[in-house]
């Protein structure tokens, strides 16, 4: 065998061979994209039919928060405007929640007590104090009474004021649910004596009181010109749920479109190519 030619013959082979390798690779490479893409294809589809449920989810629990609302809406609105009756006494004090009390129409008859707590407000007629004073009833208990508002101005005259000589009263309003820890993003602070919420049992300790409801009362409406200034509760809840919903809706059905784009897109393709 020459030499020569048996070197060109072995080196032809191994390119032959190299060649059939680079080739089959190419192949498998060419089978396995597809796959891969198939794979990818798949779960963005899972992952958007999951959207879809995640949406819808969403809007059905907005109907149902929305129905709540129209309810809690509508016991509100027959609690107001009910025949007054007396405010609960100690024995229904393990009873009372926002759900079931709040915004019943109350009368409280007995004598004021004792020093204003003035907190922090903002009303209709601007930026002032909410002013509590501790009543005594007549039944033997205290309940803490928001006899109204009254303007920065005149903060320093209800801050003075002393109720302990107060003749016998009685009040005709609305029961309200504590509002435990403060507002306006800040806490109460009873040792400076400033009050951004009508916190009951807080106030109530720091005027030393005893035999103290766990709610107050919101006093009924005083005269014009009158102060502090009754009846200013505001009695208003938002109910933008059926709006909530039909933006969910809304994403679903877009979410879903979104999806099933590219599913029609391909079948149209195949029915085209037969």
């Amino acid at each position: 065998m020459n030499p020569i030619l048996g070197v060109g013959v072995s080196r032809a082979g191994r390119a032959s061979f190299e060649a059939k390798d680079v080739i089959g690779r190419a192949d498998i490479a060419s089978h396995a994209e597809p796959s891969k893409g198939s794979a990818s294809r798949f779960l963005l589809v899972l992952l958007g039919l999951l959207g879809v449920l995640v949406f819808l989810g969403l809007g059905i629990w907005q109907l149902e928060r929305r129905v709540w609302k129209l309810d809690l809406i509508a016991r509100v609105d027959q609690r107001i405007h009910a025949p007054v009756v007396d405010a609960p006494g100690p024995a229904t004090w393990a009873d009372i929640d926002a759900a079931g009390f709040e915004y019943r129409h109350v009368r409280l008859a007995g004598q004021f007590q004792g020093a204003n707590t003035l907190v922090q407000a903002v009303t209709e007629l601007g930026g002032g104090y909410w002013v509590l004073t501790p009543m005594r009833s007549g039944r033997g208990f205290t309940v803490l009474v928001n006899r109204g508002f009254v303007p920065q101005e005149r903060k320093a005259e209800f801050d003075r004021e002393n109720a302990a000589l107060a003749a016998p009263a009685s009040v005709d309003g609305l029961l309200r649910i504590s509002e435990p820890g403060g507002g306006f993003l800040r806490s109460n602070d009873p040792a400076a004596d400033r009050w951004y919420s009508r916190d009951v049992a807080a106030i109530a300790k720091a005027r030393g009181l005893t035999d103290v409801a766990l709610y107050f009362i919101d006093a009924g409406a005083s005269g014009p010109d009158s102060w502090p200034r009754g009846g200013l509760t505001v009695v208003k809840f938002r109910n933008a749920h059926l709006v909530y919903a039909l933006t969910w809706f809304a994403l679903a059905a877009m979410l879903a479109v979104a999806l099933a784009r590219p599913i029609f897109a391909g079948r149209r393709k195949r029915d085209a190519a037969r």
